[in-house]
């Protein structure tokens, strides 16, 4: 019987050759390997991917960087991805994000800038509803001075964090050294 993980946490050197690049721009970007990455590159395809819709998300969109943080800590927190949480609870705080908005989105609760909560509220509501958001949903994002375009720019995230949260929710990602700070974990209901 093997013992070799279904699932595991690849290195460039035990990477399939055709996603060592992602490894490579990966630790490039980040001073190491993350090990979602590792294991994403049992698939070079995923990989390559989420890498590379991640780039687009921080460059080519017209979302901030506490806009976009918005969107991945509120998806992640969604599916309850313990992985991502703690990973972009550190990203944030990197990103100069404000602490109370990282832990209104950890605790599911509002957050105080308007804008942001709105925000929130708009991934939320798409999370839920599965993309099929009211025409109030819509109005409620639009009256916090975004755009239509914004709109779409917020769906780039949610596919982002899609890919990483299900490959997390698969594999059952160890969470990093550097991310184990902020370690969190979905709140149980009462007992």
């Amino acid at each position: 019987m093997s013992t070799t993980p279904l699932f595991p946490v690849h290195t460039l050197d035990s990477a399939p050759n055709a996603a060592k690049p992602s490894l490579q721009a990966a630790a490039a970007a980040f001073g190491f390997v993350p090990n979602i990455i590792g294991v994403m590159a049992a698939s070079p395809a995923l990989a390559e991917a989420y890498l590379t819709l991640s780039g687009i998300f921080e460059r080519k969109t017209d979302l901030s960087p506490a806009e976009r943080q918005v969107v991945l800590l509120t998806v992640s927190r969604y599916h309850e991805c313990t992985y991502c949480v703690a990973a972009h609870t550190i990203v944030a705080s990197m990103q100069d994000v404000p602490a109370q908005v990282v832990e209104a989105i950890r605790s599911d609760s509002p957050i105080q800038d308007v804008r942001l909560e709105a925000l929130r509220q708009l991934v939320s509501a798409m999370m839920a509803k599965r993309g099929w958001l009211t025409e109030d949903d819509v109005a409620r994002f639009l009256a916090a001075g975004y755009t239509p375009g914004q709109l779409f720019d917020v769906l780039v995230g949610v596919a982002q964090k899609v890919l990483s949260n299900f490959t997390n929710h698969l594999a059952d990602t160890p969470l990093d050294e550097p991310f184990s700070a902020s370690a969190w974990s979905p709140v149980t209901g009462s007992e």
